[in-house]
C-alpha cells in the first residue's frame, strides 16, 4: 500500500477566508467552519487549583483520450453558495451558478503548483506531455526474474473523464488588489451576469470550460469605497491532461468526501462518527481517509489510504490547570508551544506559537467595521458559545506568509477552553501501553485495509449527493482497486565472516543466522566501559553475560566489560563520569545505561563522546535490560559495538563497481521547531560497508540543495582519497516518515 509522504508541516489553519472579524493585521480568533454550536462545558475551574478526575464514560484501464469538446451549457449565471471553510466545497460544475475555487484549495495536487504552462494561443490546444517510465527502444520492462504474483494496490482507476476541456483566462486589477481573497470576490462580482456557471481561480488565472463573451471582459467593480477595474481575457485552450485537470479532480472527490458526511480537520477527511475510544488514556481515534488523483503514464488513478488522527479528551485549559510546578507559566508554555490544537467550534488546526498571558477573553478586539468586542462577546454572537472562565491566557498562533497573502490575520488568539489538544506528546510516545492500545486499530494487514478501502468504494457509490456531484461534472470511479501482476524476487544472498552465505528469509530477518556466524570484518573492541544507575546494577551485569554470549556465537570477543556505578541519572552526572573513566581507564567504547528517553540527557552524552571526546558510545535503556526477546537485542547491540568501533557485520553481493551509495534524510529539531538538520552518508568501499557522513543544520529551505551539493564534492574527494579514482556511478536515497500516516 502506498504509504503517503508528508511535505509540509501540519498544523496551520486550512482553508480560505476568515470567519473571525477583524482588520487583516489585527488578532482575533479563529474562522469559522460549518459545523454545529459546541455543547455547553462543566463549570469553570481556576488556573493551577486542582484538576478535577476525568469522567470515563483496475485490470484494464482506459487510457486518457481527449474527448471532444462540446458547447458550454447554458444557464442563467449568479453567484455560488459557499458552504464555508474554503475546502473542496467551493468547487462549483458547469450545470450549477457560478462560484469561486482557489487554485491552493485543499485537495490540489501538490504538484499542480507552480508553473503556468500547459496553454497555447487562441488558436487551441495541446497534449501534456506525459512522463514515460519505460524506454522507447524497449519492448517490455517486466523483469523475469523471481516469481509472478498477483497484487492490489490502494488505487481506484478513473473510467470516464467529463467531456469538456478547459479554457485559461488572465485576469488583472487595476489599481493592483494584494489579497488573494479580495480578488476572489471581485472577480466573482464581476462574473454575476456574464454566464459563466463554473471556474477555477487561483488569484492570477481563471479555468473555465464556457468560453467568456465578451472578450476581454472589463467590469469595474466597487471595493472599500474605491471603483476597482477588473478585466478577463483569453489565453487559450488548456491542454487535455494539464496539471489543472488534475487539480480540479481532486477538489471533486474532495467535495464528494463533506457530502459522504466526512469531517475536514487539517488537511484530510475524518469520519467523527466512527470514531475509536481509547478510555484509559483519555484519547479518540478518528478513522480516515486520504485521496489523491494524479496522472500515471497514460492513466488517472486516485490513490486513497486509510489514515488516523489521535485526539485528546482534554482541552488546552486542562493541560493549563494541571501545570503545578512553581513556576506554572513558564511549565505551560514548554508544554503547549509548538504543539497543534483544533478550535473545536471550526474544526480548523492551529500551531500554538506562543501564549499571551496578559490577553484574556475579556478583551478586546477590532471588528471589520471597526467597532471593539470582546472575544467573550464574539464567541455567544457567532457560535452560540459561553465562554466558562474568564481569565484563562489566550494562545497565539502566527500564520505563515503565504496564509498572510491570502487574507489571514498575521497573528490569531485562539481561548485554551475551546481548543481541543491532538497528536501525541513525547511523553505519551514513549508509553508503551499506550502505543500498543493506539497500534491494535492503526495498524492493520493488507486484508483488512483492502476492506476498509472497498468500504470507502461502497459509501461514495451510496451517497446520493457524491454520485450526483460525479454525474455532474461526467466522472466515474472504478469500484475495484487496481490489481496488477508482479514479482517476487529470490532472497538476497548475504555474506559473512569467510565468505559464509545465507538469506534473511521471507520475513527478511537473519537475526538467528547471525547469532552463529562470523561477521564480514569484526573490530577489536578490548575496553568498554559501561556506566550505569545503582539500581540497575543487577539487570546490566545479566545484559553483559547475553552480550558476550550472543558475541561468542560470532567468533568475536568484547572483552570483559567494567561497571562504573552512578549514584543518579543527572546528565551531568554521566558527563562527569564520562570524563574520569577516559583519563584513568582509556576505553574503546562507552556504554551508558540510562532510565528513559530524556531527550537532553542522550543529547549531552553524545556530545561529550563524539564532539568533545572522540570516542564511540552506545546508549541503552534500562527497560531493554530486561526484555523479553533479550539475546535478540543482544545480538542486534553486539553488531552496532562492533560497527562502531570499524567493523562490518555483513555485505552482499554488488556486480558494479566504482559506485557511490548516498543516503540522506532531513529532521527538525525537537526543540526549535524552526531549525532543521540534514543528515548524509556516503560509501566508500566497493562492498559498500564503510561510509563517510556529514551533518548540516539549516533554517531555510533552499540551504538544503546547497549543502546536499556541497556534501558531495566533499564525499567525492573523500573516495578519490581511498579508490584513486573518482565515481563512475551515483545511487542516491531519500526517506520520508513512514508514520505519517496517524497524525
Amino acid at each position: 500500500m502506498e504509504g503517503r509522504g508528508r511535505g509540509r508541516a501540519r498544523g496551520r489553519a486550512r482553508g480560505g477566508q476568515q470567519g473571525g472579524p477583524g482588520a487583516p493585521q489585527a488578532p482575533r480568533p479563529g474562522p469559522q467552519q460549518s459545523q454545529p454550536p459546541q455543547q455547553q462545558a462543566p463549570g469553570p475551574q481556576q488556573p493551577w487549583s486542582r484538576p478535577p478526575m476525568p469522567q470515563q464514560g483496475l485490470s484494464q484501464q482506459q487510457q486518457w483520450v481527449r474527448p471532444p469538446m462540446q458547447a458550454p451549457p447554458t444557464s442563467s449565471a449568479g453567484r455560488g453558495s459557499r458552504l464555508g471553510g474554503g475546502d473542496a466545497s467551493d468547487v462549483v460544475p458547469p450545470q450549477m451558478t457560478a462560484g469561486a475555487v482557489s487554485g491552493q484549495a485543499e485537495g490540489a495536487d501538490p504538484q499542480a503548483r507552480g508553473n503556468r504552462g500547459g496553454v497555447r494561443g487562441r488558436g487551441g490546444a495541446f497534449r501534456s506531455e506525459i512522463i514515460r517510465t519505460k524506454p522507447s527502444n524497449m519492448q517490455s520492462k517486466q523483469g523475469t526474474s523471481g516469481s509472478s504474483i498477483q497484487l492490489t494496490a490502494n488505487y481506484f482507476a478513473l473510467l470516464q473523464a467529463g467531456k469538456w476541456g478547459l479554457n485559461q483566462y488572465q485576469v488583472d486589477f487595476n489599481p493592483p488588489v494584494d489579497l488573494t481573497r479580495d480578488r476572489k470576490k471581485l472577480l466573482r462580482d464581476a462574473l454575476q451576469d456574464v454566464g459563466i456557471n463554473g471556474y477555477l481561480f487561483d488569484g492570477t488565472n481563471m479555468y473555465t470550460p464556457q468560453r467568456l463573451h465578451p472578450d476581454p471582459l472589463d467590469k469595474f467593480v466597487e471595493h472599500n469605497e474605491e471603483k476597482i477595474r477588473v478585466t478577463v481575457r483569453l489565453v487559450g485552450d488548456v491542454a487535455w491532461g494539464d496539471r489543472h485537470y488534475i487539480q480540479l479532480f481532486n477538489i471533486i472527490i474532495r467535495k464528494c468526501l463533506t457530502f459522504m458526511k466526512f469531517q475536514l480537520v487539517g488537511r484530510d477527511y475524518y469520519d467523527p462518527n466512527n470514531k475509536i475510544p481509547v478510555h484509559e488514556h483519555k484519547l479518540e481515534l478518528w478513522p480516515g481517509f486520504f485521496t489523491s488523483i494524479r496522472q500515471h503514464e497514460n492513466n488517472i488513478l486516485m490513490a486513497c489510504d486509510v489514515t488516523f488522527k489521535v485526539m485528546r479528551q482534554d482541552n488546552c485549559y486542562d493541560l493549563l490547570l494541571g501545570c503545578q510546578s512553581s513556576n506554572p507559566q513558564r511549565e505551560f508554555q514548554s508544554q503547549i508551544i509548538g504543539s497543534i490544537v483544533m478550535a473545536s467550534y471550526s474544526n480548523k488546526t492551529y500551531r500554538v506559537d506562543d501564549v499571551d498571558f496578559k490577553t484574556t477573553p475579556q478583551h478586546s478586539f477590532k471588528m471589520k467595521d471597526g467597532s471593539e468586542c470582546t472575544y467573550m462577546d464574539y464567541y455567544a454572537k457567532r457560535y452560540s458559545i459561553r465562554i466558562q472562565v474568564k481569565n484563562q491566557p489566550l494562545l497565539v498562533s502566527r500564520s505563515k506568509p503565504r496564509e498572510i497573502r491570502a487574507g489571514m490575520s498575521e497573528t490569531i488568539y485562539l481561548v485554551p477552553e475551546l481548543c481541543q489538544l491532538t497528536g501525541l506528546t513525547d511523553r505519551q510516545r514513549e508509553n508503551f501501553h499506550l502505543m500498543k492500545a493506539l497500534a491494535d486499530h492503526t495498524r492493520i494487514g493488507p486484508p483488512q485495509r483492502i476492506q476498509k478501502l472497498k468500504e470507502f468504494s461502497d459509501r461514495l457509490n451510496r451517497s446520493p449527493e457524491a454520485i450526483q456531484e460525479l454525474k455532474r461534472w461526467d466522472l466515474k470511479f472504478s469500484q475495484d482497486l487496481v490489481k496488477f501482476q508482479g514479482r517476487v524476487l529470490p532472497p538476497e544472498a548475504i555474506i559473512g565472516g569467510g565468505d559464509r552465505k545465507y538469506t534473511g528469509g521471507p520475513q527478511a530477518d537473519w537475526t538467528k543466522d547471525l547469532r552463529s556466524m562470523l561477521m564480514f570484518e569484526a573490530a577489536s573492541l578490548s575496553k568498554l566501559a559501561v556506566i550505569c544507575p545503582g539500581k540497575f546494577r543487577q539487570p546490566c551485569n545479566d545484559f553483559i553475560q547475553c552480550l558476550q554470549r550472543a558475541a561468542r556465537g560470532m567468533q568475536w570477543d568484547v572483552g570483559q566489560p567494567r561497571i562504573f556505578d552512578i549514584g543518579d541519572d543527572r546528565a551531568q552526572t554521566y558527563l562527569e563520569m564520562i570524563e574520569q573513566i577516559i583519563a584513568k581507564a582509556n576505553p574503546t567504547m562507552i556504554m551508558c545505561i540510562v532510565p528513559n528517553n530524556s531527550a537532553d540527557r542522550y543529547s549531552a552524552i553524545k556530545k561529550k563522546c563524539c564532539v568533545d571526546r572522540g570516542i564511540p558510545s552506545q546508549v541503552i535503556l534500562a527497560r531493554n535490560l530486561t526484555s523479553k526477546g533479550v539475546m535478540s537485542i543482544a545480538t542486534k547491540v553486539v553488531v552496532q559495538l562492533n560497527c562502531k568501533v570499524g567493523g562490518s557485520p555483513w555485505t552482499v553481493g554488488i556486480p558494479l563497481s566504482n559506485i557511490m551509495i548516498v543516503g540522506y534524510d532531513v529532521c527538525r529539531d525537537t526543540v526549535n521547531k524552526k531549525k532543521s538538520f540534514a543528515g548524509m552518508v556516503a560509501s566508500l568501499n566497493k562492498q559498500i560497508t564503510r561510509y563517510f557522513n556529514f551533518t548540516s543544520e539549516h533554517e531555510h529551505e533552499e540551504e538544503l540543495s546547497d549543502n546536499f551539493a556541497s556534501f558531495l564534492v566533499i564525499a567525492c574527494h573523500k573516495f578519490k582519497e581511498i579508490n584513486g579514482r573518482l565515481v563512475s556511478l551515483y545511487n542516491i536515497f531519500t526517506f520520508s516518515r513512514g508514520c505519517a500516516m496517524v497524525g
